[in-house]
């Protein structure tokens, strides 16, 4: 069964985005082994300088980077990445599951991922132009990557 790991910075804040989250995970449950891994979201001073948010994302890049195992295949959501239809994620994680066990899925913080991450990603993939708060991409991701098993399955769900 493939593994499907999300790696995000910060926790849900409100209990609306834990029970959406919680729903697609009980859905995804039938097709894969899911699980979300959240590391901490670093402070910004008040008045931070482009230094210091660069020390945010070294600092949070680090930290997903410690959580990736070296076999995982990654995919870090970027929104300089690539747009995918909803077909052809469903065809890359197909194509993935034949070469890796564990896809790692990337949500970095609201200042975005370290350079680091990204070279480590095999894809980078945007939900478009437009900027998602983290915890609703977070939401997209699961019920992307839910239709995407439900399209691979060849059921109904998707339209």
């Amino acid at each position: 069964m493939l593994n499907i790991r999300i790696i995000c910075v910060g926790k849900f804040k409100e209990k609306y985005w834990e029970a959406a989250s919680a729903e697609y995970m009980k859905r995804l449950g039938a097709y894969c082994s899911v699980s979300v891994t959240e590391v901490k979201e670093e402070k910004l001073p008040a008045h931070a300088s482009r230094a210091d948010e660069e020390n945010v994302i070294v600092k949070e890049g680090k930290s997903i980077l410690d959580k990736i195992g070296a076999g995982d295949h990654v995919i870090a959501l970027d929104i300089g990445g690539r747009e995918l239809s909803s077909e052809d994620l469903a065809a890359k994680i197909a194509e993935i599951s034949f070469t890796s066990s564990t896809i790692d899925f990337i949500i970095g913080g609201s200042l975005g991922l370290s350079r680091e991450v990204k070279q480590r990603a095999s894809l980078r993939l945007s939900f478009g132009k437009i900027t998602l708060p983290h915890q609703l991409a977070r939401i997209v991701l699961l019920e992307q990557i839910y239709r995407a098993f439900k399209i691979n399955a060849g059921e109904t769900y998707h339209k």
